[in-house]
Protein backbone atom coordinates (compact mmCIF):
# COMPACT_ATOMS: atom_id res chain seq x y z
CA UNK A 1 0.00 0.00 0.00
CA UNK A 2 2.90 2.61 1.30
CA UNK A 3 4.36 1.30 -2.62
CA UNK A 4 1.36 2.55 -4.15
CA UNK A 5 1.20 5.84 -2.65
CA UNK A 6 4.13 6.51 -3.02
CA UNK A 7 4.12 6.18 -7.06
CA UNK A 8 0.90 7.97 -7.04
CA UNK A 9 2.67 10.68 -5.27
CA UNK A 10 5.52 10.98 -8.07
CA UNK A 11 2.97 10.96 -10.18
CA UNK A 12 0.83 14.05 -9.13
CA UNK A 13 4.49 15.50 -8.27
CA UNK A 14 5.76 15.16 -12.05
CA UNK A 15 2.12 16.40 -13.71
CA UNK A 16 2.34 19.04 -11.32
CA UNK A 17 5.64 20.23 -12.62
CA UNK A 18 5.22 19.64 -16.28
CA UNK A 19 2.01 22.52 -15.45
CA UNK A 20 3.94 24.79 -13.81
CA UNK A 21 5.99 25.40 -15.84
CA UNK A 22 5.39 28.23 -18.39
CA UNK A 23 5.49 27.49 -21.90
CA UNK A 24 7.83 29.17 -24.01
CA UNK A 25 6.69 30.87 -27.47
CA UNK A 26 8.93 33.16 -30.31
CA UNK A 27 8.34 36.55 -31.42
CA UNK A 28 7.30 35.98 -35.35
CA UNK A 29 6.81 40.23 -35.96
CA UNK A 30 10.38 42.00 -36.83
CA UNK A 31 9.05 44.66 -33.69
CA UNK A 32 7.09 44.15 -30.92
CA UNK A 33 6.01 45.63 -27.89
CA UNK A 34 5.14 44.55 -24.51
CA UNK A 35 2.82 46.64 -22.98
CA UNK A 36 1.37 46.86 -19.31
CA UNK A 37 -1.95 45.68 -19.84
CA UNK A 38 -4.00 44.12 -22.81
CA UNK A 39 -4.47 46.76 -25.10
CA UNK A 40 -2.83 48.73 -27.74
CA UNK A 41 -3.39 51.51 -25.18
CA UNK A 42 -1.27 50.02 -22.78
CA UNK A 43 2.44 51.42 -21.89
CA UNK A 44 5.06 50.18 -23.37
CA UNK A 45 7.22 48.03 -20.81
CA UNK A 46 9.56 46.34 -23.47
CA UNK A 47 10.79 45.74 -27.01
CA UNK A 48 10.91 42.49 -29.06
CA UNK A 49 12.22 41.62 -31.93
CA UNK A 50 12.04 38.55 -34.78
CA UNK A 51 13.03 34.79 -32.98
CA UNK A 52 13.20 36.45 -29.18
CA UNK A 53 12.23 33.86 -26.62
CA UNK A 54 9.24 34.94 -24.46
CA UNK A 55 7.39 32.83 -21.69
CA UNK A 56 3.73 32.67 -22.17
CA UNK A 57 2.23 33.50 -18.71
CA UNK A 58 -1.36 33.84 -19.47
CA UNK A 59 -4.11 34.89 -22.18
CA UNK A 60 -6.95 36.90 -21.97
CA UNK A 61 -9.13 37.85 -25.61
CA UNK A 62 -6.42 37.50 -27.78
CA UNK A 63 -3.85 38.85 -25.61
CA UNK A 64 -0.64 36.97 -24.36
CA UNK A 65 0.78 38.36 -20.71
CA UNK A 66 4.76 37.17 -21.03
CA UNK A 67 7.85 37.59 -19.56
CA UNK A 68 11.15 38.24 -21.34
CA UNK A 69 14.19 39.16 -18.78
CA UNK A 70 12.62 40.49 -16.05
CA UNK A 71 10.06 42.04 -17.55
CA UNK A 72 6.24 41.39 -17.90
CA UNK A 73 4.01 42.39 -20.06
CA UNK A 74 1.24 41.79 -22.51
CA UNK A 75 1.82 41.22 -26.75
CA UNK A 76 -1.00 40.37 -29.10
CA UNK A 77 -0.70 36.95 -29.78
CA UNK A 78 -0.95 37.00 -33.47
CA UNK A 79 2.72 38.17 -32.83
CA UNK A 80 3.50 34.99 -31.13
CA UNK A 81 4.18 31.73 -32.30
CA UNK A 82 4.98 28.09 -30.50
CA UNK A 83 7.51 27.59 -33.14
CA UNK A 84 11.11 28.15 -32.39
CA UNK A 85 12.26 30.82 -35.22
CA UNK A 86 15.90 31.66 -36.38
CA UNK A 87 16.05 33.54 -39.62
CA UNK A 88 18.84 32.07 -42.18
CA UNK A 89 20.47 33.32 -45.43
CA UNK A 90 22.58 31.61 -47.25
CA UNK A 91 23.33 29.31 -44.49
CA UNK A 92 23.94 31.91 -41.93
CA UNK A 93 21.67 33.26 -39.31
CA UNK A 94 20.54 36.51 -39.48
CA UNK A 95 18.50 39.36 -37.70
CA UNK A 96 16.12 40.74 -39.28
CA UNK A 97 12.30 39.65 -39.82
CA UNK A 98 8.81 40.65 -41.33
CA UNK A 99 6.86 43.05 -39.91
CA UNK A 100 3.90 42.91 -38.88
CA UNK A 101 1.94 44.86 -41.70
CA UNK A 102 4.72 42.48 -43.69
CA UNK A 103 2.88 39.58 -42.46
CA UNK A 104 -0.56 40.60 -42.35
CA UNK A 105 -0.25 41.47 -46.07
CA UNK A 106 1.46 38.44 -46.96
CA UNK A 107 -1.13 36.19 -45.36
CA UNK A 108 -3.89 38.11 -47.64
CA UNK A 109 -1.72 37.20 -50.64
CA UNK A 110 -0.49 40.61 -51.37
CA UNK A 111 3.48 40.94 -51.64
CA UNK A 112 5.89 42.89 -54.39
CA UNK A 113 4.90 40.68 -57.46
CA UNK A 114 1.22 41.30 -56.55
CA UNK A 115 1.74 44.93 -56.23
CA UNK A 116 4.22 45.22 -59.10
CA UNK A 117 1.32 43.64 -61.33
CA UNK A 118 -1.39 45.46 -60.22
CA UNK A 119 0.69 48.74 -61.30
CA UNK A 120 1.65 47.38 -64.41
CA UNK A 121 -2.24 47.00 -65.22
CA UNK A 122 -3.23 50.53 -63.91
CA UNK A 123 -0.66 52.30 -64.91
CA UNK A 124 -3.12 55.50 -64.75
CA UNK A 125 -3.21 55.11 -60.95
CA UNK A 126 -1.31 57.62 -58.79
CA UNK A 127 0.23 55.95 -55.77
CA UNK A 128 2.04 59.02 -54.58
CA UNK A 129 -0.71 59.83 -51.16
CA UNK A 130 -0.14 56.47 -50.24
CA UNK A 131 3.72 55.99 -50.77
CA UNK A 132 3.56 59.35 -48.55
CA UNK A 133 0.99 57.78 -45.97
CA UNK A 134 2.76 54.78 -45.63
CA UNK A 135 6.18 57.03 -44.75
CA UNK A 136 4.40 58.37 -41.89
CA UNK A 137 6.10 57.11 -38.74
CA UNK A 138 4.06 57.65 -35.24
CA UNK A 139 6.45 57.48 -31.69
CA UNK A 140 5.31 55.90 -28.87
CA UNK A 141 5.22 59.25 -27.05
CA UNK A 142 3.79 61.11 -29.89
CA UNK A 143 1.04 58.42 -29.90
CA UNK A 144 0.31 58.86 -26.11
CA UNK A 145 -0.06 62.57 -25.91
CA UNK A 146 -2.85 62.24 -28.88
CA UNK A 147 -4.14 59.51 -26.52
CA UNK A 148 -4.01 61.90 -23.57
CA UNK A 149 -5.49 65.05 -25.35
CA UNK A 150 -8.08 62.96 -26.81
CA UNK A 151 -9.47 61.51 -23.35
CA UNK A 152 -8.68 57.87 -24.87
CA UNK A 153 -8.45 56.00 -21.75
CA UNK A 154 -6.84 52.39 -21.57
CA UNK A 155 -8.22 49.87 -19.78
CA UNK A 156 -8.11 49.28 -15.88
CA UNK A 157 -4.63 49.19 -14.72
CA UNK A 158 -3.16 50.81 -17.81
CA UNK A 159 -1.03 53.49 -17.98
CA UNK A 160 -0.66 56.34 -20.32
Amino acid sequence: MKRQTCILMLVLSASMMGTAHAREMSVQVREGVLRSTPSFLGAVTAKVTYGDRVELMEKENGWAKVRTGAVDGWIHESALTAKRLTLSAGGQTVSTGASSDELALAGKGFNAEVEAEFKAQNQEADFSEVDRMEAIAITEPEMQRFLQKGGVMPPEGGAL
